[in-house]
């Protein structure tokens, strides 16, 4: 029985199982359309990727809950007001980087506005940062984390303790603004 908010199992694109050469263990998860992609080393076993899957439905249906009310939540922005909003994005976000970073006492070195897919924002080891258009559709706290954590990469280009402790310096309100990315950031 179908429960409420939730397709069947057939509203879904089938399940995609893929080998992959770098893989360790199996992995599934759930894509924004609700396709579930299982992943298996390279050594694995496809009866043993659809034992693993299998036991999964539950944490499955659970992700799939997630999307939908993520996209209750935070609307999609339609494609006739995404040039929009990317030409607002790229008078925005470049002034709003560098004077955050004239705050830190950092030098950014070029900055782009780009239609990133996975990423809200990428620093090079050049200093060139590049940022997600759909950062002006946030709140401004969790776009500026993300702004400070981009400029954080010129100081260590990394992701271990000591970056994670000069994002905290420069944003104590970081782990806030990750939850929101967590809960809403796939719906942008």
């Amino acid at each position: 029985m179908k429960q409420p908010g939730l397709p069947f199992e057939s509203e879904y694109p089938p399940t995609v199982f893929v080998r992959h050469p770098r893989a360790r263990r199996y992995v599934v998860s759930v894509r924004e359309d609700g396709r579930v992609r299982v992943t298996l080393p390279r050594w694995g076993s496809m009866r043993e990727a659809r034992e693993f899957f299998g036991r999964l439905d539950g944490w499955i249906d659970q992700q799939r809950r997630r999307l939908e009310s993520d996209r209750r939540a935070v609307p999609r922005v339609p494609d006739t007001d995404r040039r929009g909003a990317m030409e607002r994005a790229k008078r925005e976000l470049p002034p709003r980087l560098h004077e955050i970073a004239r705050e830190l006492n950092v030098r950014p070195g070029k900055v782009s506005v780009r239609n990133q897919r996975w990423r809200w924002g990428s620093c090079s080891p050049r200093g060139h940062i590049c940022l997600n258009w759909r950062l002006v559709l946030m709140p401004p706290s969790v776009r500026d984390y993300v702004l400070i954590h981009e400029l954080m990469h010129l100081r260590r280009l990394d992701h271990s303790r000591k970056f994670w402790t000069l994002v905290e310096q420069a944003c104590p309100d970081y782990l806030s603004a990750r939850r929101w990315l967590r809960e809403h950031g796939r719906s942008l």
